[in-house]
């Protein structure tokens, strides 16, 4: 007998499938989550662009105002009995 004959079992057919199957499912799987993953960084990289500008934003504004009086200190009273 040869063995470079194969002799093609329904069971071997439905194998492969699930082979052929589960390859394409992980394929698209992990197509997904990369692009999940681009689109967190991408998320990510505005919010942190939007943050940075309020942060300059309001120290520009804290640079500009003017200082704040001092707080007059409590005189201390004596009490007179």
């Amino acid at each position: 007998m040869s063995k470079s004959i194969k002799a093609s079992s329904p069971d071997a057919t439905l194998r492969e499938k699930r082979r052929q199957d589960q390859a394409r499912d992980g394929m698209k799987a992990a197509a997904e989550y990369e692009a999940a993953a681009v689109a967190m960084r991408e998320k990510t990289a505005k919010l942190r662009a939007q943050r940075l500008a309020k942060e300059a934003k309001d120290a520009q504004e804290a640079a500009d105002a003017p200082p704040a009086p001092p707080k007059a200190k409590k005189s201390k009273k004596k009490l007179a009995e």
